[in-house]
C-alpha cells in the first residue's frame, strides 16, 4: 500500500480520543457535504423548472415552423407543401394566419395578435394543461369560438361563463380601400364568443386563437397563410427532417425548429443555469478551502510524527503525499456523501412532492426536479478539481517548515 495514503487514513480514521483537529476536519467534511448536496439539488431543481417552462412552450410552439422569407403571408398550396401534408411522419400540419388586431369588450380596447389556426392545431393534447378557465374549444354547435390569452383576459375582464356576454369584437383595417364618409367603413370587424382562457408566458398571453376560417374572413385573406406549423410522430429524427425541408422548400421560406423559434428563451435559460452553477461553485470553493486551515493545524499537531518519518528516511514527497491524500479523502467523502444525500432528496421530491409551490399554481403544485446523470459528473468533477488544488496547497505548506521541525527536535 502507498505509505502516504496509509498514514493519511490512520490520521483521518483514528480511533483514539477526539482532538480539536478531528473536529475541524469533520467540519470541513460537513462543509463539502452541504456544498455538494446543495449544488446537485439546485441544479436538479433548475432542470425541473427548465423542463416545465420548455414543455409549456412546446405545447404552443410546433417542432418545425415554416414562414415566408419576405412579406407576411404566402400560398401554402405548392406541390411540395401538399406532399408534405401527406408525409407519413407528420402528426399534425396546421395552417396559421395571424396579424395584429384591436379587441373590444364592453367598450374596453386591447391590441392583440389574432392567430387563426386549422383544426389540426387541436391535435395537441397539451393544450388542456394551458387552459386556466373554460375550455380550449374553437367550434361549438356549428359556431366559431375563440380562446384568449391571460393578458387579454386581464385587460378586458371577459366573462367566460356568461353565454350572452362573452362576445368580443375584433377590428382590423380593410386591405382594400373603401371610399366612405364614415371612418368605421375603413375597418373590418366581427364578433366571436370566447370559450376559454389560456396562459403560457407573456410572449403568448396576448394572443387570441380562432378558427382560420374566421380569421380569413376578418383579414380578407382567402388563400394565403402566415406560417405552417408541423409536428411529427414520436421517434422521428428531427434534425435531418429540418435539413430536408429547408432544402426542398427553397430560399423563399424560413424553416425554424423549436430552439430557433424561442431562441431568446433558450439563451436566458442557459445563462441562468450557468449563473446558478458559478454561484454555487463559489460556495463549494469556500467550503473546500477550509480544508487548508484544518490540514495546516494537522501539520502543527503532527510535527513530531513528521520529524520521526523524516529520520526514518521519508522524503518531502512522502510527507506532502500524506497531507494531500488527507485533503482528498476529506473532500471525496464529503462530496460522495453529499451527492448521495442530494440524489435521495431529489428522488423523494419527485415521487412525493413534499415541497410545494402553492395551490394557486395550476401548472404544477410541487417544485419540479429532474435528475440528469451529467449533473452528478459535473458536481463530482467540480468538487474534486477544487479539492486537488486545495490539497496541493496544503501539501506544499506541510514541508515548508520541515527544516525548523528537525532543528527543534
Amino acid at each position: 500500500m502507498n505509505t502516504s495514503l496509509y498514514i493519511a487514513k490512520r490520521y483521518l480514521f483514528s480511533h483514539k480520543k477526539m482532538h480539536a483537529i478531528n473536529i475541524i476536519s469533520g467540519i470541513s467534511m460537513l462543509g463539502v457535504f452541504v456544498g455538494s448536496a446543495a449544488l446537485f439539488i439546485i441544479l436538479s431543481g433548475f432542470n425541473g423548472l427548465e423542463g416545465v417552462v420548455l414543455s409549456l412552450y412546446s405545447n404552443f410552439t410546433p417542432e418545425i415552423r415554416i414562414e415566408p422569407a419576405k412579406g407576411k403571408t404566402f400560398d401554402p398550396n405548392t406541390p411540395y407543401f401538399k406532399a408534405l401534408r401527406k408525409d407519413a411522419r407528420v402528426f399534425s400540419f396546421t395552417d396559421v394566419l395571424q396579424d395584429k388586431v384591436l379587441i373590444r369588450y364592453n367598450d374596453r380596447p386591447f391590441i392583440a395578435t389574432i392567430e387563426g389556426v386549422s383544426d389540426e392545431f387541436l391535435n395537441n393534447k397539451g393544450l388542456d394543461s394551458l387552459t386556466e378557465n373554460g375550455s380550449f374549444t374553437l367550434h361549438a354547435k356549428g359556431a366559431d369560438q375563440a380562446v384568449i390569452g391571460a393578458t387579454v383576459q386581464n385587460s378586458l375582464a371577459v366573462s367566460i361563463k356568461d353565454p350572452f356576454g362573452n362576445q368580443i369584437e375584433v377590428w382590423t383595417p380593410r386591405r382594400k380601400a373603401v371610399t366612405s364618409f364614415n371612418p368605421l367603413d375603413d375597418f373590418n370587424h366581427l364578433s366571436i364568443p370566447v370559450s376559454g382562457v389560456f396562459s403560457v408566458q407573456q410572449d403568448f398571453d396576448g394572443i387570441v386563437v380562432t378558427p382560420i376560417a374566421f380569421t380569413r374572413e376578418l383579414l380578407d385573406e382567402p388563400v394565403n397563410v402566415s406560417a405552417l406549423n408541423i409536428n411529427f410522430k414520436k421517434g422521428t429524427d428531427l434534425p435531418p427532417v429540418l435539413t430536408e425541408i429547408k432544402e426542398k422548400a427553397g430560399s423563399n421560406y424560413i424553416v425554424k425548429d423549436r430552439y430557433q423559434q424561442n431562441e431568446n428563451l433558450y439563451k436566458i435559460l442557459n445563462n441562468e443555469g450557468l449563473s446558478v452553477y458559478m454561484i454555487l461553485t463559489f460556495v463549494v470553493i469556500i467550503a473546500i478551502f477550509n480544508i487548508i486551515g484544518s490540514l495546516t493545524m494537522l501539520v502543527m499537531d503532527k510535527q513530531k510524527d513528521i520529524a520521526i518519518l523524516t529520520g526514518l528516511g521519508a522524503g518531502k514527497r512522502i510527507i506532502q503525499g500524506i497531507f494531500f491524500y488527507e485533503g482528498m479523502m476529506i473532500s471525496g467523502i464529503g462530496c460522495v456523501s453529499g451527492l448521495v444525500a442530494g440524489l435521495i432528496f431529489c428522488i423523494l421530491q419527485k415521487v412525493y412532492g413534499f415541497i410545494k409551490m402553492g395551490s394557486a399554481l395550476t401548472v404544477m403544485d410541487a417544485y419540479p426536479v429532474e435528475i440528469h446523470p451529467l449533473d452528478i459528473l459535473v458536481v463530482l468533477g467540480t468538487v474534486m478539481t477544487i479539492a486537488v488544488i486545495a490539497s496541493a496547497i496544503s501539501a506544499r505548506l506541510s514541508v515548508k517548515t520541515l527544516g525548523e521541525i528537525k532543528n527543534e527536535l
